[in-house]
């Protein structure tokens, strides 16, 4: 029996469609909403900031202040949960998330003064879509392998036609 729908449902109970468990809670919906609220914000920003620094500049700087932040975080409030001592265990693909952290900053403060932040966060969303679909379906990085049924592919067509219409003039 189900109890709640959708990002209501309990997780691990069985839906009506296939007997397949729900695997959302609220909670994680509601952090990553809040999440890319703050994208949006920090795109804005970080375009702001470009302006009077350069491009780059605000990156090294975005980036300063973050790493400032997440110290504070892991070694004043001790908030950490996990071990930098496990951090040889790595494998080195795993460390790309940095170049990756400062691609996209880069490129968010490159596109938002062009088009705007709206337009920008939805060509964001919708191949950050994409892409999730093809890592969730592979299983990469020993991720949990989520196929890509049709009903998936669905949404996809979806958001890319909602980011169509968002980014008509």
């Amino acid at each position: 029996m189900v109890r709640g729908f959708g990002i209501f449902a309990v997780a691990g109970e069985n839906n009506s469609a296939g007997g397949r468990p729900v695997h959302f809670k609220l909670l994680p919906i509601l952090v990553a909403g809040a999440a890319g609220a703050a994208m949006a914000f920090q795109g804005a920003i970080n375009a702001a900031l470009g302006k009077i620094v350069g491009i780059l500049e605000a990156t090294f700087v975005v980036h300063l202040v973050g790493l400032v932040f997440v110290a504070a975080l892991l070694f004043v409030l001790q908030l950490g949960q996990g071990s930098l001592l496990k951090l040889g265990q790595a494998g080195w693909h795993l460390y790309l998330g940095g170049i990756l952290g400062v691609a996209i900053i880069y490129g968010v403060a490159r596109s938002i003064p062009e088009i705007g932040v709206a337009p920008a966060t939805t060509a964001i969303i919708v191949v950050q879509l994409l892409t999730a679909a093809i890592i969730d379906h592979t299983g990469l990085f020993g991720l949990k392998q989520l196929s890509f049924a049709w009903y998936r592919a669905i949404g996809v067509l979806f958001m890319a036609s909602g980011a169509f219409l968002l980014l008509k003039k």
